[in-house]
């Protein structure tokens, strides 16, 4: 009996990790889409809309975030500006004109992949 719930621990654990791998993949498509859509977000106002509109499932790290805002900075798919809030300065992002044709055409990918997906595992 406890190598069964033992068992049954390790595979949900497993399926916890490759879950989040799934994820993984996906985050700057995750990225460029919240900006396409919210304008200009800050990094933390990023990870908790993605954490909202998940229901929870995402939850985004600094260490996973951060690397790659700087990451599509330098490939110029988003600008930053600083801002004043309340005496403090908030670093906005926002997409790009080649940041908005590079999101388009990841969420037309996106869209041809989940297609796939369904008809292989009619989810």
């Amino acid at each position: 009996m406890h190598k069964k719930i033992m068992y049954i621990f390790v595979s949900i654990k497993d399926f916890i990790l490759k879950k989040n791998s799934l994820y993984k993949g996906t985050l700057q498509n995750i990225i460029l889409k919240l900006l396409a859509k919210e304008v200009k977000m800050y990094g933390y106002q990023i990870t908790q809309r993605a954490k909202e509109l998940t229901q929870g499932e995402l939850e985004m790290t600094e260490g996973a975030l951060y690397p790659l805002l700087h990451k599509l900075e330098a490939e110029g798919m988003i600008t930053s500006q600083i801002q004043k809030i309340n005496g403090r300065d908030r670093k906005y992002y926002l997409l790009t004109d080649k940041g908005r044709k590079q999101q388009t055409e990841q969420e037309e990918e996106m869209r041809s992949y989940l297609f796939n997906l369904n008809t292989i595992f009619n989810i």
